[in-house]
C-alpha cells in the first residue's frame, strides 16, 4: 500500500495512517498581523459561536476575518477617542498645563471608547 494519495475527484492528499487514509490539511500562512483586538475575538467566538469559528477554521479563512476584525477595532477605536477628546474639549494646552488631569480625563476616554468597540465590534 501506498503511503501517500492523491484524489482526482477532490484535489487532495491522502496519508495512510495504520489502516485509514487521513486528509493532509494544512492551515494557510496568512501575513497578516492579529492584535489584541482580533485575539479578543477569537477567545469569543471559539466560546460562544463555535459553529462560525469551526466554520472559519475549516475553510482556511480565520486568520485574514480575525486580522480584518482587528483593524477595524483599532480603526473605530481611533475616532471614537478623537471624537470624545474634542467632544469634551481636550486640547494640548491642557496637556501642557496639567499633565495629570489631561491623562485622567484621556485614559477615561480610551476605557469608554474600548467599551464601545467591545460591545459593536468584538462581542458580537
Amino acid at each position: 500500500m501506498e503511503k501517500f494519495v492523491y484524489d482526482e475527484s477532490n484535489g487532495l492528499w491522502y496519508e495512510l495512517q495504520g489502516d485509514y487514509y487521513i486528509p493532509c490539511l494544512t492551515v494557510p500562512q496568512d501575513d497578516k498581523p492579529i492584535g489584541i483586538w482580533g485575539q479578543r475575538h477569537l477567545r469569543y467566538i471559539s466560546q460562544y459561536q463555535k459553529v462560525r469559528h469551526t466554520t472559519l477554521l475549516l475553510t482556511g479563512k480565520l486568520n485574514s476575518y480575525l486580522a480584518e476584525v482587528d483593524a477595524e477595532a483599532v480603526q473605530m477605536l481611533n475616532s471614537q477617542v478623537t471624537q470624545m477628546a474634542a467632544t469634551e474639549g481636550i486640547t494640548e494646552l491642557l496637556k501642557a498645563e496639567d499633565q495629570m488631569v489631561w491623562v485622567q480625563r484621556m485614559n477615561n476616554i480610551r476605557s469608554a471608547a474600548e467599551k464601545i468597540v467591545n460591545a459593536e465590534v468584538i462581542f458580537v
